[in-house]
């Protein structure tokens, strides 16, 4: 699970990591909150009940894909620990891997792929996490990436964890 805010690179990272993983032969599935807003979850806004029940489902998903054998990567914002921690304890241990993707809310705004932050600064856009809505950073990722660090680096170092946590193999 790969959790920070608009901007931070995680999807980016997200899909990297798939690549790198598909090169090796490992069976994925990448999540994504873009993908999932405009299906499984269309019917959410961003209010933190929504957003709980977003999460909720994607993590209902991702337990059953991995039950299904697949390594499974998602890239949700996730601002709340409560919730990472509820999808945590739903898949189970060993089953579910923190990564978070540390990346300054400057350099957040200043990527700002999709024009939110502009827009949530200039009051277009409510609840938007970081600027109006809190995000929780976490306590306990199993990794905590420097965003600010090429990919190529990122995703050696998540390929790295994968296979000390035997979810790959070499």
């Amino acid at each position: 699970m790969v959790y920070r805010p608009s901007g931070s690179g995680k999807s980016t990272v997200a899909g990297a990591l798939e690549e790198a993983l598909h090169e090796r032969g490992v069976s994925t599935y990448l999540l994504d909150g873009d993908n999932v807003r405009h299906g499984l979850c269309s019917d959410l806004g961003f209010s933190d009940e929504d957003r709980k029940e977003n999460i909720r489902r994607v993590g209902e998903v991702a337990r059953l894909m991995v039950d299904a054998g697949l390594v499974v990567l998602t890239a949700f914002i996730s601002p709340h620990r409560a919730e990472r921690q509820m999808v945590r304890e739903r898949l189970g241990e060993g089953r579910f891997i923190e990564v978070f993707v540390d990346t300054p809310l400057a350099i957040c705004e200043a990527r700002d792929p999709k024009g939110l932050y502009k827009k949530a600064r200039a009051g277009e856009l409510r609840n938007f996490t970081g600027i109006d809505s809190v995000y929780e950073a976490p306590e306990k990722a199993e990794i905590h990436l420097d965003g600010e660090q090429l990919v190529t680096n990122l995703v050696h170092q998540l390929l790295d964890l994968l296979q000390q946590s035997d979810i790959i193999r070499s």
